[in-house]
């Protein structure tokens, strides 16, 4: 999961926003634009406004924050624009996310966004256990330092116990790839920290508790990002299996769950991350697929960055495969991107490890959604 800076066209404020709607009226949009009715929102209230997005689909690569001269170049090889950077520790500072930015763009790139591991995905958080206060007060640091570094779009996960895998497997020829199965015996890892059930916290959890942790996070952090002009965007709960080691995963594992989060922020500053294959990995059980998603949260300007990868099925078992070897039609997503004017970063993500290195995998995944990109673009093209 990785983030960063939007591009913009300066000067001009959003139009669309869910500030100030009131719970009746909030829920009346969102269920006209999940219904593919055009929803234009009421404009924007937040202390600094919203830039546009400028037009395009941005293909971006993440790269590391200990990228090499030879990344950068990779990067500009492959012809994308923008870069995603993961940071963490000591290395989530100011002065890092100043470097790191001046050095991207000397090699003629541009940063989408910085992620901060210590902060992207806090149990602290999302089960209110101690630190919970200083943790939130972390996290709104990391958003000033990022507005300060010039970087207006970040990544947040909300998920109590980590992102859940089993043994690594393999896909198309060989390549190994992360997977999941109920069957056997997944457990939860985030930024070192491994997580293992039956009951991870050594209890159960409530979806009411959940969603009272979500709105105390939120309602903390919304002022801030709406101060500095920073858009969050929430990234799905990976898997969405209903309940892992006794937490339900109810808030940002359907569709649903979604809406509501957005309505209690109730702020143009809060959107979506949509990671594609994660959305995948639900199958039926998000109430819609990735592509009538995809619709409607582009229709509530909520839809800010994709992470464009494929699976081999949704939940109980999956394996994370290349993109074009997946159960989902990777052109009908890039086309339904199109159609909806989606303006954020669209990255490749979990990329399966092929023979000849890292970068044989990434050079493999920005090919093919290059490919994608002009496909589409060709077909919507005047004759």
């Amino acid at each position: 999961m990785s983030t960063l800076q939007i591009p913009i066209e300066e000067g001009q404020p959003s139009t669309s926003s869910t500030h100030g709607l009131r719970r009746r009226d909030f829920i009346k949009l969102a269920a006209s634009a999940a219904a593919s009715a055009v929803w234009k929102p009421l404009e924007a209230a937040s202390a600094t406004k919203l830039e546009l997005l400028s037009p395009g689909i941005k293909v971006s690569l993440q790269i590391s924050t200990n990228a090499t001269d030879d990344d950068l170049q990779f990067a500009r090889q492959l012809g994308v624009d923008y870069v995603n950077i993961p940071t963490g520790g000591r290395r989530a500072t100011l002065g890092n996310f100043m470097r790191l930015k001046q050095r991207v763009e000397a090699a003629n790139l541009k940063v989408w966004n910085i992620g901060n591991s210590n902060v992207h995905n806090m149990p602290e958080v999302t089960l209110n256990l101690p630190r919970r206060d200083q943790k939130i007060e972390e996290y709104k640091s990391y958003l000033r330092n990022l507005a300060k570094a010039g970087v207006f779009y970040t990544t947040y996960a909300h998920m109590g116990n980590g992102i859940w895998s089993s043994a690594r497997e393999t896909t198309r020829g060989g390549a190994s790839t992360r997977a999941f199965d109920m069957g056997k015996n997944p457990t939860g890892n985030w930024s070192g920290k491994v997580f293992k059930g039956p009951l991870t916290h050594g209890r159960k959890y409530t979806k009411e508790e959940l969603w009272e942790n979500y709105t105390y996070f939120i309602k903390q952090v919304v002022p801030v990002a709406e101060e500095l002009g920073i858009r969050i965007g929430i990234h799905p709960d990976d898997p969405p299996v209903p309940e892992l080691g006794g937490v339900p995963r109810c808030i940002f594992g359907q569709f649903d769950g979604y809406l509501r989060a957005l309505e209690i922020a109730n702020s143009p500053n809060i959107g979506v991350c949509l990671c594609a294959g994660t959305w995948m990995e639900g199958g039926k059980q998000m109430g819609k697929d990735v592509f009538e998603a995809a619709r409607a949260f582009a229709k509530m300007d909520k839809l800010w960055k994709i992470h464009f990868r494929n699976v081999s099925g949704p939940i109980p078992r999956f394996v994370e495969t290349f993109v074009d070897d997946g159960y989902t039609d990777m052109h009908k997503l890039m086309k339904t991107l199109y159609e909806v004017d989606f303006r954020g970063a669209l990255i490749a993500d979990h990329v399966p490890r092929m023979v000849g290195g890292p970068r044989a995998g990434w050079a493999y995944s920005i090919g093919y959604i290059q490919a994608l990109l002009a496909a589409v673009s060709a077909e919507k093209e005047p004759r």
